[in-house]
This record gives C-alpha cells, structure tokens and sequence, in this order.
C-alpha cells in the first residue's frame, strides 16, 4: 500500500469506505472497510467508484469537527457553526472560536479555522491520483467521462475554500505529489496571483459541466455533482473574484458582468426554483426540494451533530450553542419593510412583534412558542435564562437559534435519533442574490435586479413587501447586501462577504451585543442591550487567513505567509 503525502502536511494511506446502493436516495450511506491498497481499486470499478464518492467526506482533523465518515466537505453542521466567526452569532463556549472574533488569529493558532489547507491539498492530491489513473480501471468510457468530470467538481470545490479562505494559492494542476518527492522544488511552493487561480477553478468548471448530469437520477445517487452545482460554484467564485478584496478595491463592469452572466447560466437552466413551502422548513427537511442545487443529504446511517440538542435553550435540556448576536436581531425589518429601531418606543417596548417572518424562523427570543412553552430568557427565574436550570449552558445574548432545528427531533438522548437534515452547499435564493448584486454592480438596478431580490422578499411564507423603486445603484448595493444578511444567515456566507466587500473592519469591529430582559411583579418586560462578548477586534491581516505555521515550516519555509502574520 502507498503512503502518499501533500506538502508533508498529511499522511494518508489509499482507501475506499462508501459503498454504493443503487438507491437514489442512500448513495451516500457509510460502510466503513479495512483500509485498501491502490491495486485493489484499480482493479475494482466498484471500489473505484466509491473512492471517489468517497472524495465527498471531510476528513476530522480537528476536536469538535464532523466525524470523518459522514457526507461533507468538513464544514457545516458543527458545535461551533461558521457564523460564530461573524456578527451573526457568538458560540456560547467557546470552543476556540472566541479567538477569531477577539482578533487573535496566529499562524499558530488558528481556533476552527485551521484545517481548510491541510484538508483542500488533500483532497486535491486525492482526486489526482483518482484522475491520473481513471484509465486503468476498465470502465466505459461514458462511465470514465461522468467520474472525470465529478472529480473536477469536487477539485475546484477544494480550491473554492482555498482562494477565499486564503487568497493567492499553489495551483498543483494534475500532479500526484509522492513520498520522496523534492519538497525543495520552489514551484511546489508558488503561490499564484488570484486571478490566475479563478480562471483555472472557472474553467474546470466549464469542464465539469459539461460531462455532469442536469439531475440525479437512476444509480447516480441524490447528493452528487450535477451540472447545475457546477455552474452555482462557478457563479459564486466569480461573484468573488468581481468583488473588491479580489480586485484591490476597485470595481470593474466586466468582471461583474461576467459574475451576473454565471448566476442567469444557473437561471436559464429552468430546473431550479424558489422554495414555496415555507422559509423555515427549506432548512428541516430529509428530502430535496426545487430550491435545492447542491446539498450533503443525511439519512439513518449518516447523521451530523445532533442540532436540537447543541443549539437548543438551557431550560429545555439543550447545550446553548450558536447564539444569535443583537447585531443581527436588529437588521431584522419590521413587516411593513421600514427598518426597526429602538428609538421608537412603540418598537422598543415591543421588540419582537411584526418583524420580517424570516426572523421567527431563524431565532428564538424571549416569548418566542417552542416545544410547548414559550421562551423565558428574562430575568428573573426564567427557565432559559441563567437563573434556569444547566446555567452554564443559558445564553450569553439572550437568544438561541432556530433556523435548521427541528421540534420533532429529541433534545434530550438525542443519540441514533437526531442529527438528519441536510446541508445545503448552493441553493436558488444565493444564484438570485448573486445575479442582483453582479448585475447592479455592471450596469445598476434594471428590472432584473428588482424581480431577483423581489421575488426573494416574496416568496411563500415570508410575504416581504417589494423594494422601492427608483433606487439608485448605491442604494441597491446595500438593499441588496442587507438581503443576503438576512436571508443567508447561518448558511456561512457572512464571513466571506464582509471580506470581499472590505466591510469587515467595520462591522467586525462592532460590539458583539445581547439582550437583557427584566419582569417585574406584574409582568412587564423592560430590555436593555449589552456586550455579549467583550474584546471583538479585526485588522486588516485578517481580511485572509493566516496559512498554519505547520505548513510553512513543512515547506522548508518555501511557502510564503499572508501579509501581517
């Protein structure tokens, strides 16, 4: 068996642990086996196929990560959830996220955000070796062309969370790194201009989307690559590459236009639509839907963390988790779309009534209808509250999460019973925010941009009224980055758009705010807003990620750092 190493950063053996069922909807079921050599997949198109359904799984390579035989790319669904890193939400212990948000990010320690380039150069070695010797296997050559394409989806997914976690990257193309390769050779080392990376991921994109299925059909099961996945990657990356960390703070039509042209291929396809059965239950669900583009699909053999209880409120059994920030709660609309503000004390008084309805399915507060009861986070003797029972566990900004827990699902002894709804990678509403801000960008608010952001707003269950019109592009820049705050949230998008738009040293830099609520004896609410988490700072540096001292020592320090760090 080969022991093959990327970077010396990992050492891995070649092994095949997914099985295939043939049903659509299990593809992705776990089978764990002994570990493999590479001449028993090579001569296996069975073992051969399920090593590269295999290159779905994201690897543990840090506490408090998925466990490395469940569906993913390694991020997703975990104790501390990606917003924690934002203004959506603070983790309610830490769990080496408080870090990031204090602005103590080092080489050395990087908190939850230290795997992406141990995990991507893996991966990527994975998938070349996976291509290299496609051609041995003796498969069809449909069957060969449907797997080269997949493996290229999956490549420049990995060097997707390379570019924006880090910017300039080693682009290692279709070499197989091996132990005893010259780690001295600088060109193993290069780090390429960004632009240079997008159009090499852009145009594996191309490529893959032409050999990928339009749907998942047949034996090529729910959860895989499909065109459509393809083209959402490549309309997500250059939405980035138009933006302005990617571009030095410039703005340039073409590259937006080329960014708005890449979310209407995704939109022309006519198999994609708005989900129409509820904001709320888009996120609940076990099963696709219309909205759906790309998702990591759970089933009885497969879970992720138990969501009710690692996110649920204190006085119900639950562990705190990914507690929703104030800074968020305030962007919140009220329902007749004005902004709510608690300077007016009709507002104030009433902080939690007639808000934008996506708001009652992504956050619990004080009041809130949950599991039978409602919400007690005041003070004092609410249950969920610090005075409730587990205070350890009670909230530090006086709200709990909502969007993506299910009130079927068990808080309590959730064990082989919780933890099955998806992960949803790319989704219809994040293609139409994409083309309104690429499109407004090029050529300013047309029609198109309003129908996008419109139809969002007016989708089932949420009802929003329609945006002004005449605004001016300015103005629809920030309605539409407002959209994206709010319907985007929790979904991992914050963190990189403060970053392309280089407002992070703005809103990163905010107080990381609560609420406090007091009853009196007869029962009235006053509320008061405090610091949920003190020390929030951000610097520049921190625009990119810091590549792990670990690496760059591994390279004989050939690889160059980040500015800052």
């Amino acid at each position: 068996m080969k022991n093959i190493n990327i970077f010396k950063s990992v050492v891995f053996g070649i092994a095949a642990s997914v099985a295939l069922t043939g049903c659509e909807k299990d593809f992705l079921e776990i089978t764990p086996t002994d570990v493999l050599n590479d001449s028993s997949i090579l001569n296996d198109s069975v073992l051969f196929d399920a090593f590269v359904v295999n290159r779905y799984l994201g690897v543990k390579l840090t506490n408090k990560e998925g466990d490395s035989n469940q569906p993913g790319f390694g991020r997703g669904f975990e104790y501390g959830m990606w917003s924690s890193l934002t203004d959506e939400s603070i983790y309610n212990n830490n769990d080496d996220t408080w870090l990031i948000q204090q602005g103590q990010l080092a080489p050395e320690n990087l908190g939850i955000a230290g795997t992406f380039w141990a995990r991507s150069y893996r991966s990527i070695r994975e998938i070349n070796y996976a291509l290299a010797h496609i051609n041995e296997v003796g498969m069809s050559p449909s069957h060969v062309n449907l797997l080269v394409a997949e493996l290229k989806f999956i490549r420049a997914f990995r060097y997707h969370d390379l570019i924006r976690n880090y910017g300039e990257v080693v682009l290692v193309g279709d070499h197989v790194t091996e132990l005893g390769d010259d780690y001295t050779d600088p060109a193993l080392f290069d780090r390429r201009p960004i632009a240079e990376a997008m159009a090499y991921v852009t145009s594996e994109l191309d490529a893959a989307a032409a050999g990928l299925p339009v749907s998942n059909s047949g034996s090529y099961g729910e959860g895989r690559a499909t065109r459509g996945a393809a083209l959402a990657l490549k309309s997500r990356l250059l939405l980035y590459a138009a933006s302005p960390l990617y571009t030095n703070g410039s703005s340039d039509a073409q590259k937006w236009a080329q960014a708005a042209a890449a979310a209407k291929a995704v939109m022309d396809m006519g198999t994609y639509s708005l989900y129409q059965g509820g904001y709320g239950s888009l996120f609940t669900g076990q099963g696709s839907n219309q909205e759906y583009i790309f998702a990591r699909f759970y089933n009885i053999t497969a879970r992720h963390l138990a969501l009710e209880i690692a996110n649920g409120p204190n006085g119900y059994g639950g562990w705190g988790g990914n507690v929703p920030l104030q800074n968020l709660v305030d962007d919140y609309e009220m329902a007749d779309g004005t902004m709510f503000s608690w300077s007016n004390p009709t507002q104030a008084a009433a902080p939690y009534e007639n808000r934008d309805p996506r708001f009652y399915e992504t956050v619990l507060f004080n009041g809130a209808q949950y599991r039978g009861r409602a919400v007690e986070t005041f003070r004092p003797n609410g249950l969920d509250s610090p005075e409730g029972p587990d205070n350890w566990n009670s909230s530090r900004t006086g709200y709990y999460l909502k969007k993506f827990i299910r009130e079927d699902l068990p808080i309590i002894n959730p064990w082989d019973v919780a933890g099955v709804q998806n992960w949803i990678y790319f989704r219809y509403g994040e293609i139409l925010l994409n083309y309104a801000e690429a499109q407004n960008e090029a050529v300013g608010p047309d029609a198109t941009v309003y129908e996008a952001i419109n139809a969002i707003r007016g989708r089932q269950g949420v009802n929003m009224p329609a945006l002004p019109a005449g605004l001016s592009q300015s103005e629809m820049r920030d309605r539409i980055r407002h959209e994206r705050r709010i319907e985007l949230a929790f979904e991992e998008h914050r963190f990189y758009d403060v970053r392309r738009w280089m407002i992070a040293s703005q809103v990163e830099n905010e107080e990381a705010e609560g609420i406090r609520i007091l009853r009196d004896g007869a029962g009235n609410l006053t509320y008061e807003v405090v610091t949920a988490l003190t020390g929030k700072s951000f610097q520049d540096k921190h625009y990119w990620l810091p590549i792990p001292r670990f690496e760059i020592q591994a390279s004989n320090n050939l690889l160059p750092q980040n500015p800052g760090y």
